[in-house]
């Protein structure tokens, strides 16, 4: 099995543990970063990682970052579902018209989740 394959699949298993351990939130967030950060130096364009490391931006508040990574992946093609639901999050908290992320939410209809990546947590209570 390919190395960022496994690398992308153990991040993902990882993300979903942050929720049963709060207490140890930003650690987890510090190994996640890091790990796509290394594989992102290897592979600069692999979208799943791009998408995943904006999502987890995300979780942080850290949302300009986050859209600087969704973005990437966006303009590098990607047509994963996880991507648009992220970037219509993100435009959620950074207070964007509604119009910009109108869009994303109705292109991800049409979409399909790539198994690698993760969708950005989503407070409706919060806006």
């Amino acid at each position: 099995m390919n190395n960022i394959i496994q690398r992308l699949e153990n991040v993902k298993k990882l993300q979903a543990k942050r929720w049963d351990n709060e207490d140890h939130w930003d650690e987890i967030n510090d190994l996640l970063i890091k790990e796509l950060d290394e594989i992102l130096l290897i592979e600069p364009q692999n979208t799943s990682a791009l998408i995943n490391i904006g999502a987890i931006y995300s979780d942080m508040g850290e949302n300009e970052t986050a859209l600087e990574y969704l973005e990437k992946a966006l303009n590098l093609g990607s047509e994963d579902k996880n991507l648009f639901i992220n970037l219509s999050i993100v435009m959620v908290y950074m207070e964007r018209h509604p119009e910009e992320y109108h869009e994303y939410l109705e292109t991800a209809e049409d979409k399909t989740e790539d198994p690698l990546t993760f969708k950005a947590y989503f407070d409706p209570n919060s806006h």
